[in-house]
């Protein structure tokens, strides 16, 4: 095959533009994200019971539910969060599993069950989408809610009439209702009830099929029409009505209007009442052509638009993409410009050019590779092919090398180029094994972080296996046709002359000197290992699971109390606000050309990121700031700031002030507690809180076991009421009527569905008096106070009760500024010093540990066991190649080599280690061994020749310093402008890339000595033993 591709005049080159081709034609077709796709894992029922508190929530349904859910195949986790009037039910799939027959399972087990209050809706169910948002619209102007609704509604409809958009979310805005609210009074004087008002309702508004009319000409179909859909309709409902026919309308007792049903949601773009459209986009579509649609329909409405009506975009996800993109690619073909002067340096231009072009090849090679499997272009995988940019050239630098010292040796071109190739192909092919053996398991790695990581070994393994074809098919003609004029120039003849001065005056005797030292040399080298470990274990250099990275959007989440009235929680987030914009005059002027560091402000009420919960006790002001590179502030001390502006807001269960949320890791601190008694786990969770708070650099450290809205318990005078015919049933039902207003009735609109409620108006509805008061249906009819038949109590439940299979449980959370606290060490704290007494005191609650060190454990842990397999492979490999279970111990010292420079140089860049560091440690041992397998064959070849062993060695280490040299200095030029990238998006990318060029130009320098002496001790203990060259038979 290298023979025909070699030889025939175009066979090569119809390959390299068939692959270029497939490629180019690929590269429109790819997606553009900020992370890998990650697949669904959680399956969501929701369960809606209207009126019920949380304990009667995880009474009603929590409880009934959870068996039938665990009994499901591929079940990993199952959470039942019990709130206000809904119970949110997760089940979530073992790694791996079949989303859509588990979701299939879930909703089966979940149908099944027919024990849940009459009062319960239908459970619905879904697979929990991983939707990313694009960008949102910030639409202001009408000051009717209702109005800016409509208005939103309709540019929302003529987004989606794209097809480019399939997803949008409005939000600012609860569900709608039709509210019929009737005064007690009203009541009290036509004698009506509650009770006759909502059966009045379901007798007039209804549709009903009526059946068929059949007859000799043919049939038609025959229905009543009588539904109401409109406040004038349902006005016109008559109540009562006299002999003399004198009528008693709805529309006279009751106040009727279409409005929101929770007045207190609602969202505030710069002052100004707004609403949010959002556009998201599925799995399946591209962020950034799904951005420029969007662009075109928002000028399009812009331009349309009522005067006073504007539409801002308040949020920008694509921005970050593309900065990213930018960066990956300007440092890439920075990258590849100097990996082309370093060839050229050496080889001439024409030689150099064609070396070079293998990594555009292979590039385009990949990319249609990565469609054809849907892997999309990110951060991620856009990291792995300028990883490559210098890995690719270690294969091409053998070969061409060697193809040229045929020539030299006398050889024609084409028979150099075929002589040449074949000659070094076994151990290119061993080198790629090596790589891949160690490469390839990593993408199997587990957890969350795992599940973006393992795409940069993906895509590399990608690359350097399309890179293997380009090498041995396509370069060798390529190289036979830049022999033909074999005269290197001046530069190159005085660069070669220079290289040889250096590696005979310098390095050829530093050789021989280790290798007459071996055991000194093995000293240092374990004494620099240790060194570099030193840092770790001292704490001079932490580990966290992620790099800390620069965020363009800060936010004020607010919690008070819940059953806080809107104006309070207004009150309070009045405040905040007022800080920000002190905040913002103060920094302002450090900001480069003066331009304000604040650029919008969004204030959502009723929503929390950090409770999950809903009421008007929530809100959230987000502020938008100057992009990251265009400030001289870091969001961690604009924060700060912030916070010591607004001070102590009474009255507040929680104000957290952070950047917004986002990597693939979990809260530095994320706790479990699981039991049975709440009071217990409460006070557990409060002395957890005292705990993490007496640390420096912690902050923000809540539970989320709340005190609920206070309660008015209703309990039936059995006495009372059977003399007066009162049953609990009826007694109850009227109750909600009278408070909660549900009817059977609900209505449609252009704008989606209405629900009709029929209860007291808000004023008769306010105080414990009224309930006293409630006129409830005797059993004659007669109206009796509820006061006579019933007591009322009050008391006070919880917020929100959570149960993870099928325990209660308390979570702790918490975040750190990394700068001071770090969440290693802040858990291993919490192991010795709280978590002993824990059980001694409370042995009934068990802690739990998650988050960002669940989330690192179990990536961690499973980089270490595809490391390990891969080092195995490594190991039987060159067992295999060396004949032998102990020379390739010679090879693997390299490894631990490259820790030296991975250490070292996070500390120089000022960066502490991370998971992706590992990433980029795990890979480097994956390229290192290459070298020092050159280097042990060539050693065994000159010894099993009949040269001393350590003159074998010191030879083997001059003749493979070039290509050693080239090898790694071509990677780490290919690396170099990143870790010289001051962009703020780069954060994620500089751990792997320090990891990789540090520790690659560490272990490549040791290895030269510390290899060779590793194999003359083997020698000295006796088990390297010279070898007869092998017959080609054999």
């Amino acid at each position: 095959m290298i023979r025909l591709f070699a030889a025939h005049p175009t066979a090569a080159n119809i390959l390299m533009l068939i692959i270029m081709v497939i490629g180019f034609v690929a590269v429109p077709t790819l997606q553009r994200d900020t992370f890998p796709v990650v697949p669904p894992s959680v399956i969501e029922v929701r369960v809606a019971y209207p009126g019920a508190s949380p304990a009667e929530v995880e009474q009603a349904i929590c409880t009934r539910i959870e068996d039938p859910i665990q009994a499901v195949d591929s079940l990993d986790e199952l959470r039942c969060v019990a709130r206000d009037n809904v119970a949110i039910i997760s089940a979530e799939i073992v790694e791996g599993g079949d989303i859509n027959s588990f979701y299939d399972d879930v909703k089966s087990a979940v149908d099944t069950i027919t024990s849940f209050p009459n009062e319960v809706d239908k459970p619905t169910s879904r697979i929990v989408e991983r939707i990313a948002t694009v960008a949102s619209v910030a639409i202001t102007g009408p000051d009717d809610p209702a109005v800016l609704f409509a208005y939103a509604e309709a540019f929302s409809d003529k987004l989606k009439r794209h097809p480019m958009i399939s997803q949008t979310r409005i939000a600012g805005f609860s569900g709608r209702e039709i509210s019929i609210e009737v005064p007690a009074a009203a009541l009290s004087r036509y004698g009506l009830s509650i009770d006759s008002i909502g059966n009045a309702l379901a007798r007039s508004s209804f549709d009903l099929p009526a059946g068929t009319m059949e007859s000799r000409d043919g049939d038609a179909l025959l229905r009543f029409v009588g539904e109401r859909h409109t406040p004038q309709e349902f006005a016109n409902i008559p109540l009562t009505s006299s002999n003399l026919g004198a009528e008693v309308l709805l529309g006279e007792v009751a106040e009727i209007s279409v409005r929101f049903s929770d007045e207190y949601e609602a969202s505030y773009f710069n002052g100004k009442r707004a609403a949010i459209v959002t556009v998201t986009k599925t799995a399946a579509q591209d962020a950034l052509r799904v951005m420029d649609v969007m662009m075109v329909i928002l000028d399009e409405e812009r331009a349309i638009a009522p005067e006073g009506v504007s539409l801002e975009i308040s949020t920008d996800s694509t921005s970050n993409i593309l900065d990213r993109l930018r960066i990956i690619t300007d440092n890439g073909l920075q990258g590849l410009a100097l990996v082309f002067l370093v060839m050229w340096a050496f080889f001439g231009f024409r030689f150099s050019f064609w070396v070079a072009m293998g990594l555009p090849v292979s590039f385009l090679g990949t990319i249609f590779v990565m469609q054809m499997f849907g892997l999309t272009i990110n951060m991620i995988t856009m990291v792995a092919l300028l990883v490559a940019v210098g890995l690719l050239m270690d294969d091409a630098i053998v070969i061409s090398e060697n193809i040229v010292s045929r020539r030299q040796k006398g050889d024609e071109p084409l028979a150099a180029a075929i002589n040449g190739t074949k000659q070094v192909m076994p151990g290119v092919i061993a080198s790629f094994l090596t790589t891949a053996m160690i490469v390839g398991p990593l993408g199997m790695m587990a957890g969350n972080i795992g599940a973006v990581l393992k795409f940069l070994p993906i895509v590399l393994l990608i690359t350097l296996t399309v890179s293997l074809f380009e090498a041995f098919l396509i370069l060798p003609h390529h190289l036979k046709g830049a022999l033909k004029n074999p005269e290197p120039s001046r530069f190159n003849q005085a660069v070669s002359r220079g290289f040889d001065r250096f590696r005979d005056g310098v390095v050829a005797p530093l050789s021989l000197l280790s290798l007459k030292a071996r055991y000194l040399t093995m000293g240092v080298a374990g004494f620099l290992i240790l060194l570099s470990i030193a840092p770790i274990i001292g704490g001079q250099i932490k580990f966290q699971s992620f790099p800390t990275l620069e965020s363009d959007t800060i936010e004020a989440r607010l919690l008070l109390p819940q059953g806080t009235p809107l104006w309070r929680t207004e009150e309070r987030v009045a405040k905040v606000i007022e800080a920000l914009e002190v905040l913002n005059k103060e920094l302002t002027p450090e900001q480069p050309g003066g331009n304000a560091l604040v650029r919008n402000v969004t204030v959502s009420y009723g929503t929390n990121a950090d409770a999950d919960e809903v009421g008007s006790h929530l809100a959230t002001v987000s502020a938008s700031l100057l992009r990251a590179e265009d400030r001289n502030t870091n969001v961690t001390t604009i924060i700060e700031r912030w916070k010591k502006l607004t001070g102590v807001l009474p009255d507040m269960s929680s104000l957290r002030f952070t950047d917004k949320d986002r990597g693939v890791g979990g809260k530095p601190i994320a706790i479990r507690l699981q039991g049975d008694d709440l009071d217990a786990l409460k006070a557990t969770a409060v002395e957890m809180r005292k705990f993490f708070r007496g640390f420096a650099g912690v902050r923000d450290v809540i539970d989320d076991l709340r005190p609920g809205k206070p309660e008015y318990v209703v309990t039936l005078r059995s006495a009372s009421a059977s003399a007066l015919g009162v049953t609990a049933q009826g007694l109850a039902s009227q109750l909600r009527r009278a408070f909660r207003g549900d009817t059977t009735l609900e209505v449609q609109d252009r704008y989606g569905s209405l629900d009709v409620l029929a209860r007291l108006k808000g004023a008769d509805r306010a105080s414990v008096n009224d309930v006293l008061d409630l006129r409830i249906a005797a059993g004659d009819g007669t109206l009796v106070p509820l006061s006579a038949v019933a007591d009322v109590t009050q008391g006070r439940g919880y917020a929100r009760i959570q149960r993870i299979d099928g325990r209660r449980t308390v979570t702790v959370e918490g975040s750190i500024n990394p700068a001071i606290a770090n969440a290693v060490e802040l858990m291993a704290a919490l192991k010795a010093d709280f978590l002993p007494k824990l059980a001694e005191k409370r042995p009934n609650v068990d802690v739990i540990i998650i988050g960002e060190s669940k989330d690192t454990s179990e990536s961690s842990n499973s980089l270490k066991t595809f490391l390990l397999i891969g080092l195995a492979g490594v190991y039987l490999i060159l067992a295999y190649q060396f004949r032998s279970f102990i020379q390739p111990i010679a090879v693997f010292v390299a490894i631990p080599l490259g820790l030296v420079g991975v250490v070292w140089g996070h500390m120089l860049m000022g960066m502490q280690i991370s998971m992706p560091s590992l990433m980029g440690l795990a890979t480097l041992a994956g390229i290192v061994v290459n070298n020092s397998i050159l280097l042990i064959a060539f050693i065994k070849e000159r010894y099993n020749d009949g040269a001393e062993l350590i003159d074998a060695a010191q030879g083997a280490v001059r003749d493979r310093f070039r290509p050693i040299f080239l090898t790694s200095l071509t990677t780490v030029a290919g690396l170099g402008p990143l870790l010289f990238e001051t962009s703020t998006q780069a954060q994620l990318l500089l751990p792997i890339v320090a990891s990789l060029a540090f520790g690659l130009t560490s272990a490549t320098i040791l290895a030269l000595f510390v290899t060779p002496a590793m194999f003359l001790i083997l020698h000295d203990i006796g088990v390297i033993r010279r070898t007869p060259p092998q017959s080609e038979d054999e």
